[in-house]
This record gives C-alpha cells, structure tokens and sequence, in this order.
C-alpha cells in the first residue's frame, strides 16, 4: 500500500490486460503483505508450529510453489523435473536449513514479478482457450488457472498473517 491505500484501489496495473487486473491486485497485495510480515520475524518464528498448524514457512513457501506450478499450466505447459522436486519438499518443510524471512520475502517478491510479466505477455483473447492440470490432466482454461492461483496465494498470505500473530503470541512478543 505504497499509497496508503489496496493496490486495487490504486487503479489498473500498467501492461496488465483489463481481465487480469483481479489477479495482479490479489498478488501485489499479497506481496506488501509478505513484505510487512516476513523480515519482522526471527527464524524461530518463521518456522515454528503453533498449536501444530503449518508454519509461517510454509505457507509462503507453498504459495510460491503453487503461483509457479498454475502459472506453468496456463501456459500450456507440463511440470518440469525441478517444480515436481518442489512440490515434494513442500510436504517436508521445517526450516531447518534456518531460512530467515527477509530471504522468503525476497524470493517471494521475485515469484510475484515473475507472475506479473506472465500476466502482462497474457492475451485476453486465449483466457477461455482450455488447459490441462496434473497428471490426471484435469480440464480448466487460461482464466480459471490464472484466477485460482491469485486466490490461492492470498489465501496461504492470511494463514501465514494468522500464524506469525500465534508464533509471535506463543514467544511472549
């Protein structure tokens, strides 16, 4: 909220068509909430489980991975070999590797930018064209997918606000 106010609120995104302007909203918000959030929290925080909920860590983490694996798809392509390894780590997450959170921020905000650009070099006119998800290649469209993954990301950015206000909570700050 550079201008005090939603990113929605401060009008169309430059380069992103008419149709998407939902989606690159959901995103940017989602990233300047990412932002407020993450570089305030110690390691401790970013990955601690709090009444065995999922950490902080990841649900950003998922979210990234999930923003890149809906985004492959509307482009009509199948998941490569690394986004597959992702995805099975993510089952696995415990920050033991002692990721601090300006770094998630960081990868975060470059996920985002890489969805953007997406969104800018996005015809309206293939929104409706039809895509495959998963091995069960399941039916959906440029549209749905692009839709989901801003919903889905805003999603995992609230649980992860909620689980850093209860990981704060249980430390005493």
């Amino acid at each position: 909220m550079a201008s005090g106010k939603p990113v929605w609120l401060d009008g169309p995104i430059a380069g992103v068509p008419a149709l998407l302007q939902p989606v690159a909203h959901a995103l940017l918000e989602a990233a300047e909430d990412v932002q407020a959030v993450l570089p305030t929290l110690s390691v401790e925080a970013l990955w601690a489980r709090p009444a065995n909920v999922a950490s902080v860590g990841f649900h950003v983490k998922h979210a990234m991975g999930s923003l890149d694996r809906l985004f492959t798809y509307a482009r009509g392509e199948s998941l490569s070999g690394p986004q597959l390894a992702t995805l099975a780590a993510e089952k696995t997450l415990d920050g033991t590797a002692g990721t601090g959170g300006g770094q998630l921020a960081a990868e975060f905000a470059a996920a985002v930018d890489r969805a953007i650009e997406q969104l800018k070099a996005t015809s309206e006119h293939e929104l409706l064209e039809p895509r495959e998800v998963g091995r069960a290649k399941l039916p959906s469209n440029v549209l749905g997918l692009l839709a989901h993954a801003g919903d889905h990301t805003y999603r995992h950015v609230g649980q992860l606000i909620t689980t850093a206000k209860l990981a704060l909570g249980r430390q005493g700050t």
